[in-house]
């Protein structure tokens, strides 16, 4: 038997593969083919998103291979699994959408609960759709044993009328075809080559932005987000990570050495510098809950009022993920941002080297045009702004990019749950000025915090993108665009002031201030609340109404556990 050059006696594997104890252990490890000396290097878990749900997850089961290979040649033994996704376009504008949520949880805690159980050393995480991104770097962070995440890759953009076309044009199609505007035979021609083949959505939606973050925060290797899930580079930069892990694991170097307070500012740096999706307001917490940092709402929007929009991307820009990557990818993105004084480029990387290491020799190409330079953005600030205010005393969000105003007043008018405003959108159920109001779909209220992407996608395919503004306690799609305020709380379901508002109350919203404001006074919310009985719910078990007891606010990442701060010994540590 060979000796493997890392000791076993620091490792948590040992409780599963050495001493006389363990051989009824080991003889299930033989089982799977095994031989002695694998058994005895370091385990690594090597999980991935793969399933058949959406094009996001069905090259990762290719990666994971690659991955495996990696970690075989830097002396370790693979050991895969799955976790589950929910992919939010499947699930968009229906009950599914409450599941989606609540499985960036499940999957944090299916991984855990999987390394815990079989003691593994180390982990490759490799995601593909919008929750299993955050979750799986939840996870990293919550059994903090070195980690190196990699996103599968985002989808080419489909050709439709001689342009790029990506799923949100059909989305809002929806609009234009329920207006009258598209007839049944374009909306199918559009439909069928929207989406040609394996990889995520294809613009800064939810999976390209934490993709983005994954690079900035440094848990990823550089340029390993950008490039499309087709391409079969993909698997270099599989099998480099799994490699990478192995000198983690000899370095000792865990998720929490290298997520700090700072990488956190960089990955907001970054949501806010591409236009990014406004979930990275709700996972860039949930993330620095894992890490035991405090890190909220208001403190990601501190960074976004900073930092100025570079990167042209769709929803609010021209350009789509693979121009990003035939750019210069993230890397192009960080260089910018680093430049001109945006970064912290101190902070510890997955190479085992600082972010401004990596960047070192890497020059922004000036021939491009999805990517500017800071001191030339797009727009000053982020794409991305916090609001508060007697509408949203715990805070609210609203995606600025690409917007040409940043101020709406107008008149409620109120639905209590996604379905209702759909219908009143797609059937003409409301008036130009209007703020329409979605309420009870906030984390507990929903429960799962549904995201409505069709609704706001039909209000644009109408052209009332900008003739009305949303608010709801739920959240928005990455592919939101128009005048759409998220995140509102306390939600409604908690007694906050979204679910006492009413008819014709005259709401205001003020993205450059800040603020989120209905005309109504203390007095009258008071008397409001006196009879006030929040909505039944509709789950009276089951893994959706779990998430509804525990969630907290949307303000803090809508997490389900006390977090790094409630631990008493780290995974990594036993």
């Amino acid at each position: 038997m060979s000796k493997s050059p890392f000791d076993k006696a620091k490792l948590p594997s040992r409780h599963v593969t050495e001493g006389a104890a363990r051989a009824p252990h080991r003889a299930y490890y033989y089982a799977m083919g095994l031989r002695e000396e694998d058994i005895h290097k370091p385990l690594i878990g090597v999980v991935s998103s793969w399933n058949e749900a959406a094009p996001c997850n069905i090259a990762l089961k290719r990666q994971a291979e690659a991955a495996k290979e990696g970690v075989i040649a830097a002396g370790g033994t693979p050991r895969e699994f799955c976790t589950i996704t929910v992919t939010d376009g499947i699930a968009m504008g229906h009950e599914g959408m409450k599941s989606s949520l609540v499985s960036r949880e499940v999957i944090a805690d299916s991984v855990e609960l999987t390394v815990r159980g079989h003691c593994y050393d180390a982990l490759v995480g490799i995601a593909g759709c919008d929750k299993s991104l955050p979750g799986l770097m939840m996870a990293m962070l919550r059994l903090n044993v070195p980690s190196v995440f990699l996103y599968g890759g985002s989808i080419l953009p489909g050709r439709y009328e001689g342009r790029d076309v990506t799923i949100a044009d059909v989305f809002e199609a929806v609009g234009r075809h329920a207006k009258g505007e598209m007839g049944d035979e374009a909306l199918h021609a559009l439909e069928c080559v929207a989406c040609p083949g394996a990889g995520a959505c294809g613009a800064q939606f939810t999976a390209n932005t934490m993709a983005c973050v994954s690079e900035a925060m440094g848990l990823a290797l550089p340029h390993s987000a950008a490039t499309p899930a087709p391409h079969e580079g993909r698997d270099s930069f599989a099998r480099a990570s799994g490699e990478a892990v192995m000198g983690l694991l000899a370095k000792s170097l865990r998720p929490r050495d290298i997520v700090s307070r700072e990488a956190l500012e960089n990955g907001a740096a970054v949501v806010a510098a591409t236009g990014g999706s406004t979930n990275g307001a709700l996972h860039l917490p949930a993330l620095a809950h894992e890490a035991g940092i405090e890190f909220d709402l208001f403190d990601f929007s501190r960074i976004a009022e900073r930092t100025p929009t570079i990167a042209d991307l769709q929803p609010g820009g021209r350009y789509v993920a693979k121009d990003l990557y035939e750019a210069g990818g993230v890397p192009m993105i960080l260089r910018a941002l680093l430049d001109g004084g945006f970064l912290h480029g101190d902070c510890m990387t997955v190479t085992g080297r600082t972010l401004a290491e990596n960047l070192e020799g890497f020059a922004f190409k000036a021939d491009q045009k999805v990517i500017r330079l800071a001191s030339s953005p797009l727009s000053p600030t982020g794409g991305l702004a916090a609001l508060k205010g007697n509408l949203a005393p715990d805070g609210a969000i609203v995606k600025v990019a690409g917007m040409e105003s940043l101020f709406f007043r107008g008149p409620a008018r109120c639905f209590d749950c996604e379905e209702d405003a759909f219908a009143a959108v797609t059937g003409g159920g409301f008036r130009e000025g209007e703020v329409l109001v979605i309420r009870y779909e906030g984390p507990r209220g929903g429960p799962g915090m549904r995201e409505m992407l069709s609704t706001t996608s039909a209000l644009y395919g109408q052209g009332m993108g900008d003739k009305v503004a949303l608010i709801t306690d739920g959240r928005f799609s990455g592919a939101t665009r128009g005048f759409c305020v998220g995140h509102v709380g306390p939600e409604a379901a908690l007694g906050g002031a979204i679910g006492l508002i009413r008819d014709g109350d005259v709401i205001t919203i003020d993205a450059e201030a800040g603020l989120l404001e209905v005309d109504v006074s203390d007095e009258e919310f008071g008397r409001r609340r006196e009879g006030f009985v929040a909505r039944a719910g509709l789950f009276g078990s089951g893994a959706v109404w779990k998430y509804g007891q525990v969630a907290s606010s949307a303000r803090t990442g809508g997490t389900t556990h006390p977090g790094a701060v409630g631990e008493v010994r780290a995974y990594a540590d036993v």
